[in-house]
């Protein structure tokens, strides 16, 4: 599941993990992003530290084979981490020709209007690759499904379903219990970084309730208003394609 920033993104990998039959990725390729592009994000060095760091170990950690009675793997990926055109190939050789052949792909969607409001004070400018959407325009091709975090919460359980369903997945009863409630507190599949990010999540059972109102154009700050309209552009091409139930 690729995901831009500020997201349900670990919310949704909460909900997966208490699958019976699922284990779950957290964001498998965020150290090798950190150690490729120097970028400055907190925890930076035990990100990196924690690995894998190289293209090829994060991959292959992706198409590992599962383990115990687990049928399911659910990756959590923000979709910013994706290498560029020919990187892959180039860094990880013939593995990275195919690893994303090898993978049911969705997207999670956000308005970038609510994404740049809450990164408004993170950037004097902040670059559009950051928001994760020309990324996610990339797998648009690839992807079983697209669903947008605002339709989400109006109804889980038939979003869920649908989601399932693209992913070729079951979901039961049962199983639509197990990923509507889930225990509260951190888990040791979480990334390194969960102790700064994950506070609200840690302490979550369910998912949340439906977003406020639309930040308008002129309610984002000067350091993310250059790229909004831009971001605009890239998220209605996405959410056309979007699951409407």
């Amino acid at each position: 599941m690729w995901s831009g920033p500020r997201n349900l993104s670990t919310a949704m990998m909460r909900s997966w993990e208490n699958r019976p039959d699922c284990v779950v990725l957290d964001e498998p390729l965020y150290a090798w992003h950190l150690a490729e592009t120097g970028m400055d994000h907190p925890m930076r060095e035990e990100v990196v530290a924690a690995g894998p760091a190289d293209l090829a170990g994060a991959i292959s950690k992706c198409l590992a084979p599962l383990s115990g009675d687990a049928t399911v793997s659910y990756q959590k990926h923000m979709s910013a981490h994706l290498p560029g055109p020919g990187v892959a190939e180039a860094k990880a050789g013939s593995q990275g020709e195919r690893w994303l052949d090898q993978l049911t792909h969705g997207l999670l969607l956000r308005h970038p209007f609510r994404v740049l409001r809450s990164y408004e004070q993170k950037w004097e400018v902040m670059p559009l690759v950051e928001t994760g959407l020309p990324q996610q325009l990339e797998l648009l091709g690839r992807a079983a499904v697209v669903v947008d975090s605002d339709d989400f919460l109006i109804n889980p359980p038939a979003y869920l379903e649908a989601i399932c369903e693209a992913f070729e997945v079951p979901f039961t009863e049962d199983l639509s219990t197990a990923m509507l409630d889930w225990p509260a507190g951190l888990r040791e599949s979480d990334g390194v970084w969960a102790k700064h990010w994950y506070d609200s999540v840690a302490v979550s059972t369910r998912f949340g309730e439906q977003s406020g109102p639309l930040p308008s154009i002129d309610d984002l700050g000067p350091g993310v208003r250059p790229i909004a309209e831009e971001a605009l552009d890239i998220y209605n091409e996405l959410a056309a394609q979007r699951v409407v139930l």
